[in-house]
């Protein structure tokens, strides 16, 4: 079997999915975490595998979940969307022990809060109902 070059980094625009010659990925995974390439990060880790095995991934890191255009980057994948809330869960990431609102997360650019209570669902919710007809699975801690 003849599986697609590792690319330098994976693509989470659609200009870089469209410098390596893929119009639709095989699989795209989205995070709630920003995207970092190493393997303390499940999405690179996942996404570097898939791609060894021969599926082409894009990843969309921490999308607005207030902008359903941002679920739309790649359009449909072909086969299915992987969705994970991220290293760390997003209530343990968004509260305190004490239920108090945090104001830095140390898995978003610039620590700024960017993902959603409970992110698998407001996530899964959106793309099924943008998506109906391609399969979603959840994962993560």
């Amino acid at each position: 079997m003849t599986y697609p070059e590792q690319p330098h980094f994976l693509p989470v625009t659609r200009e870089e999915l469209q410098a390596l010659g893929i119009k639709q990925p095989d699989i795209i995974i989205i995070s709630g975490d920003a995207y970092v390439d190493h393997p303390s990060f499940a999405s690179a880790l996942l996404g570097r595998v898939l791609w060894n095995a021969g599926f082409t991934v894009a990843i969309i890191p921490q999308p607005d979940y207030r902008n359903p255009d941002s679920f739309r980057v790649f359009g449909k994948p072909r086969l299915f969307f992987a969705i994970s809330g991220g290293s760390v869960d997003s209530m343990v990431s968004n509260y305190t022990a004490a239920r108090k609102k945090r104001s830095d997360d140390a898995y978003s650019p610039g620590g700024i809060p960017k993902r959603p209570d409970r992110v698998i669902l407001v996530y899964s919710d959106l793309v099924h109902r943008l998506f109906p007809d391609i399969p979603v699975i959840i994962g993560g801690i």
